[in-house]
């Protein structure tokens, strides 16, 4: 049976050994060097960070900035998450977004503009220009630029779970949001050293000030900036191969922006008494608005990705009918880990969860196929996740389909797409009947693998709306 698109069953071999024999790899090239190399990295990284921050707040100031900057993390971590429900990504990925941003990100920004300042300020002889020049031009670049090298560097070795808008927004989101942990440490300590210099305490206080402004007005604001930056990524994510003009160009432009917004950020302090106020109501918060507006819209388009790419596998008999709705509806999916999770235990909704996980991965492998997007191993990868899915069938499949009838919004019946067998209208316009014909023919070009012979669904067999039982 011919696989769409035709791409070889097994990836050519890197090394491009002659007769397909696989070499032995370099010790560089194995897994446990890399990680083992990029762990001590970050890791020496974070002590260096932790040495100049505590040398420049002192050890109580230290603490207290710790203390505050650790409050908007978690909030925005989450937020990250939520955007990232539909495909979520490895916690692995984020964990290494974050300790960029904290530490790499963060050292390489210190000694950056610290040097640069000083030798502007040594061939200029102003120090007060050399500080503005250096908040306004030279901290822009050398930050964002720092933090895109995450983005970059998951882009080239996280290739698979690197696929589209969302996935660029989130890791630079993380990554920026442990950058400005990093930084708000600092700003939050200095702060209350000047306090105890001065005797400033409560509302009054520096420390206060800087609290209010860095963490309650704009928590946002290093996230913003270089989420532009995974804008561009990921829009180069979802190029095709033969635009390269567009793959290429497009991850700098949105670095320039994500630098030139920063910039702007910084210099409001210089354009008057209300200038900060001006640039934060005029450009910082619709910009907000709008990225908001762009992610969510693009997180409704991967679920209608799901709902139209999924079906092709419902007819090959890998999915049942409703499934493809429920896998496209986060209400749907929410509903299916709750009833499994309440009547089979947390195990089984952790099972359905990566049920879903790997459906939508599937439906989005898919779309880059239809789209010419798909890489090499096209093949292979639908295959595993085709295994991933036909072993989490049994706890899995119940629960959407008792999902989908419970969150199938009112509508009258649609007519079936195919075959004869059950109809299942959803008042979107489409109808899933499909019945269990698992050789039907999709209605996309090729056909998905058929589910091992011995374990076909029949519908006399099988209750499509069958409630989990407590």
């Amino acid at each position: 049976m011919a696989a769409f698109p035709p791409y070889p069953t097994h990836p050519p071999h890197p090394g491009g050994a002659p007769g397909g024999v696989l070499g032995h790899a370099h010790w560089w090239q194995r897994r446990w060097v890399r990680y083992g190399a990029l762990v001590t990295l970050l890791a020496l990284s974070g002590l260096v960070i932790l040495g100049l921050v505590r040398r420049q707040t002192g050890s109580e100031g230290f603490l207290v900035g710790l203390g505050l900057a650790v409050l908007p993390v978690p909030l925005l971590i989450a937020a990250f998450r939520w955007l990232d429900r539909v495909a979520p990504g490895p916690w692995r990925n984020l964990l290494f977004a974050f300790a960029w941003g904290a530490c790499a990100a963060a050292l390489i920004a210190i000694v950056a503009n610290s040097f640069a300042t000083r030798w502007i300020a040594t061939a200029t002889a102003d120090p007060s220009g050399a500080d503005a020049l250096g908040a306004t031009v030279i901290a822009p670049v050398v930050e964002e630029s720092a933090k895109a090298a995450a983005v970059l560097l998951v882009f080239l070795f996280r290739r698979r779970d690197f696929t589209g808008i969302v996935d660029g927004v989130v890791i630079a989101g993380v990554t920026a949001t442990g950058f400005a942990f990093t930084e708000n440490i600092l700003y939050l300590g200095n702060a209350f050293g000047t306090d105890q210099l001065t005797g400033g305490s409560g509302f009054v206080s520096v420390t206060a000030a800087t609290f209010f402004v860095r963490v309650v007005m704009s928590p946002f604001a290093h996230p913003l900036f270089t989420v532009l930056t995974g804008i561009g990524f990921g829009v180069a994510a979802m190029s095709a191969d033969r635009q390269r003009v567009r793959r290429t160009l497009l991850p700098p432009a949105g670095l320039l922006l994500a630098m030139g917004m920063h910039a702007l950020w910084n210099g409001s302090s210089t354009f008057g008494t209300y200038g900060f106020f001006a640039v934060y109501a005029a450009f910082m918060v619709p910009a907000f608005g709008l990225l908001t507006w762009l992610v969510i819209w693009t997180r409704q388009r991967e679920l209608r990705t799901v709902r139209e790419e999924l079906p092709a596998y419902a007819a090959a008999g890998w999915l049942s009918a409703p499934e493809p709705y429920a896998l496209g509806s986060m209400r749907a999916r929410r509903t299916a880990r709750d009833v499994a999770a309440r009547h089979l235990g947390k195990e089984a909704g952790r099972t359905v969860a990566e049920y879903e996980a790997y459906a939508t991965s599937l439906a989005f492998l898919r779309h880059r196929g239809r789209m010419g997007r798909a890489g090499a191993d096209f093949v292979v990868r639908e295959r595993e996740l085709l295994h991933e899915l036909w072993h989490r069938r049994d706890t899995a499949r119940p629960a959407l389909e008792h999902a989908a009838r419970v969150t199938a919004p009112a509508g009258p019946p649609q007519p079936p797409a195919y075959g004869h067998g059950y109809g299942y209208g959803y008042g979107y316009g489409y109808g899933y009947g499909y019945g269990y014909q698992p050789y039907a023919a999709p209605p996309y070009p090729g056909q998905p693998y058929a589910p091992p012979s011995s374990a076909h669904p029949t519908a006399a067999a099988y209750d499509p709306y069958r409630p989990y039982r407590p």
